[in-house]
């Protein structure tokens, strides 16, 4: 890939987006919208606010909300401080939040009032944490924190100042210790991986100056080739951030579910009222309900015809998902993509209008994806039917934050190019076709979301009667995979105990759907898990 041109915080290039076409609608929430001109304006008033509480370059702002206008505005406004913006998922428990927080060294951090009670049993365990910023959604002001909106008002807006591109964001993302792990982007690689990318497709020359980035998105949305970019997952995965910011460059806008679960029904009326271009998803888990959604309207569903095309990444998008879709859309392309927090994308597979689609997992590799041997490390040339990790080279993130040993795993160097290598297994054909093979480490896909086991094994022992525990993902019709535990007990426990013991301590969705009880959880001579033992327990008891 060619080296970006442009090297500037993207603070710089969304206050040209708003100088450009500051009356154009930048984000659509739910029923609410935002042009550039209020999106500026609120985030330089957040910027005077967090100033004048000692948040400046390098802090670390951490963003505990569902999808909401403020959720854009800190991280615009953490961006123009040249701080940086921590993401932490709503789902998280106490234990994860304090983690989070703590690790990342987060001083600031902005949350929905409905998630206080969770923050107020984290303060012991982020003592970084000096200013509390909540959003008010109907939920009393817990102890120590401020309103958002009384700050916001009450401040002038701030001016302007010279940035870096060196300034950086940090995407966590679980880690196969079973603790998130914080991934460290710098803004120039950001632009190299989320801009040049749209510039190069739509051929247009790269800019040079934070000025031209701000004419040409207004020129194209003036000329109507600007994408009206509807994204089904939350802000707080990173993903929706990482699109918005692409979607932002070619002039579009963004529109988000205002909802706090996944509606489908929101999904289509918002296409619909908003003309929605191109619809963003992760895999089956976001499909299958859409699909059902259109089979359940019929003939008097909403309006569909404006969506050009549908872009899934995170998760695989089945054969028979997309079939669907071309049933109810027969104009739509559809683009399936293997990515990562880490880097990527490494491949595609593309579904024109009125095709048959591939079969599911079967992409094409972009020119700088390559697989590495697991064992050597070395570059396994194209054609080798032996398995590798796919490695991209490119833009990319720094590394993990305060962790060497896992950035040097990851973040690879070989025969002087620095490659990203998540740990996806494939092959690569002669003529560059993909075959994925799935995720090396036992890490478990469940719609999108990684799901480790150590951390619900860790979980599950917490119950007084588990003795030893493995989790494991078995499959499932909707979200891909499901975590099943199977687990030896000192005395017979119901199920339903210890999945809720699990979710006292994490998130619910990594909490298990199925407990198997065994006399003995098979460990190895030193004491490893046996993984496929343990799927073989949980498959055999279905």
């Amino acid at each position: 890939m060619t080296e970006q041109a442009l090297s500037e915080n993207w603070a710089t290039l969304w206050e040209a987006f708003a100088d450009a076409q500051p009356d154009h609608t930048a984000v659509v929430i739910g029923e609410h919208e935002q042009t550039w001109r209020e999106l500026d304006d609120r985030a330089a008033r957040l910027t005077t606010a967090l100033a004048s509480r000692g948040a400046g370059a390098g802090t670390r702002v951490a963003q505990l909300m569902f999808n909401c206008p403020e959720y854009l505005e800190s991280a615009y406004a953490a961006f123009k401080l040249r701080a940086t913006p921590v993401n932490v998922n709503y789902r998280y428990k106490a234990p994860e939040i304090g983690y989070i927080c703590d690790n990342a060294g987060a001083e600031v951090l902005v949350f929905h009032g409905s998630l206080g009670e969770r923050v107020t049993d984290a303060r012991p365990m982020m003592p970084t944490v000096t200013t509390l910023v909540q959003v008010d959604d109907g939920s009393p002001l817990i102890d120590g924190a401020e309103w958002y909106h009384e700050i916001v008002d009450a401040a002038e807006p701030a001016q302007r100042i010279e940035r870096s591109g060196e300034d950086t964001l940090m995407l966590y993302t679980g880690g196969t210790t079973g603790n998130p792990k914080g991934v460290v982007w710098r803004h120039v690689d950001l632009f190299g991986a989320l801009a040049y990318t749209s510039y190069a497709t739509a051929g247009i020359e790269v800019p040079t100056t934070p000025a031209d980035v701000g004419r040409i998105a207004a020129e194209l949305q003036a000329d109507g080739k600007s994408p009206v970019m509807l994204c089904a997952p939350p802000l707080m995965h990173g993903t929706a951030l990482f699109l918005a910011i692409g979607a932002f460059v070619m002039g579009g806008t963004v529109v988000l579910l205002g909802g706090r679960s996944f509606d489908a029904d929101e999904l289509w009326a918002l296409v619909a009222r908003h003309r929605v271009t191109q619809l963003s998803l992760v895999g089956d888990a976001f499909a299958r309900p859409l699909n059902e959604a259109i089979t359940r309207a019929g003939a008097d569903g909403p309006d569909l015809s404006s969506v050009g095309r549908i872009v899934s990444t995170g998760a695989t998008l089945s054969v028979e998902q997309k079939r669907s879709f071309q049933q109810a859309m027969p104009q739509v392309m559809i683009m399936d993509m293997i990515g990562a927090s880490e880097g990527g994308p490494y491949a595609l597979s593309m579904t024109m209008p009125g095709a048959a689609p591939p079969e599911t997992a079967i992409f094409m590799a972009l020119p700088n994806v390559v697989t590495i041997d697991a064992l050597t490390g070395e570059l396994i040339p194209r054609g080798s039917d032996e398995p590798g990790m796919l490695g991209a080279s490119g833009p990319m993130p720094r590394g993990y934050w305060n962790d060497e040993a896992k950035t040097a795993d990851t973040f690879r160097t070989i025969d002087g190019i620095r490659y990203t290598v998540p740990g996806d297994f494939a092959t690569i054909a002669d003529d560059g076709t993909v075959t994925l093979l799935g995720r090396g480490s036992v890490c478990i896909n469940s719609g999108g979301e990684k799901i480790y086991p150590e951390e619900v094994e860790v979980a599950a022992r917490r119950h007084p009667t588990v003795i030893d525990a493995n989790a494991v993902g078995i499959p499932h019709e909707r979200f891909g995979e499901s975590v099943a535990l199977v687990c030896s007990v000192s005395e017979p426990t119901e199920a339903d105990d210890v999945i809720a013991t699990v979710k006292e301590t994490i998130a619910d969705y990594k909490a298990p759907r199925r407990v198997v009880f065994v006399n003995e959880v098979y460990r190895a001579p030193n004491g490893k898990a046996d993984y496929r033992w343990a799927k073989a327990q949980a498959l055999g008891a279905s």
